[in-house]
């Protein structure tokens, strides 16, 4: 059977959550997780060249074949929203230049298919991923989200794959 590497991202330019899971089948398996944190205190510029070395180094470290990107979720804030699409910018370039599969889903998609409703808190998010991937001990909520992404991505493409094959 075939595994499948994907890399899950929950992108934000203060704190971007990452989360890498393995696919065999239906199985999923842990891969590794983690939070790239950048200083308030730094330029845009600066924060943005850290997020995109740092998430560099997970792809070229755990290589991944698709990627799964959180969308954006607009807020009343203009300026954060502003500050979050830079983010996802990075990630989505990092994610091209590695020849990644880009996935792109909307927090409400994720959270429904995690959890079973697309309005969940992030507690509930946190405490499904640690049932689906006990091993993970996730305790940080923007890594939770980004494997969250990655286990959504896993169940539709594989949803997908077996849709296509039966069409075949």
């Amino acid at each position: 059977m075939i595994t499948i590497r994907i890399l899950g991202l929950d992108p934000g330019l203060a704190l971007m959550g990452w989360g890498v899971i393995d696919m065999t089948g239906t199985r999923l398996t842990h891969v590794a997780h983690g939070v790239i944190a950048t200083r308030a205190a730094e330029g845009l510029g600066v924060r943005l060249m850290c997020l995109h070395r740092e998430l560099e180094g997970v792809i070229a470290e755990l290589r991944p074949v698709a990627i799964a990107v959180e969308q954006a979720f607009v807020h009343k804030d203009p300026s954060a929203a502003l500050k979050l699409g830079h983010a996802r910018a990075v990630a989505l370039l990092a994610a091209a230049q590695a020849g990644l599969e880009i996935a792109e889903y909307t927090p409400n998609h994720i959270k429904k298919c995690i959890v079973g409703s697309g309005h969940a808190g992030k507690e509930q998010v946190q405490a499904m991923v640690r049932r689906l991937l006990p091993q993970s001990r996730v305790d940080q909520a923007d890594a939770a989200d980004a494997l969250a992404a990655a286990i959504a991505h896993a169940h539709l493409s594989s949803t997908r794959a077996r849709i296509a094959a039966a069409l075949a």
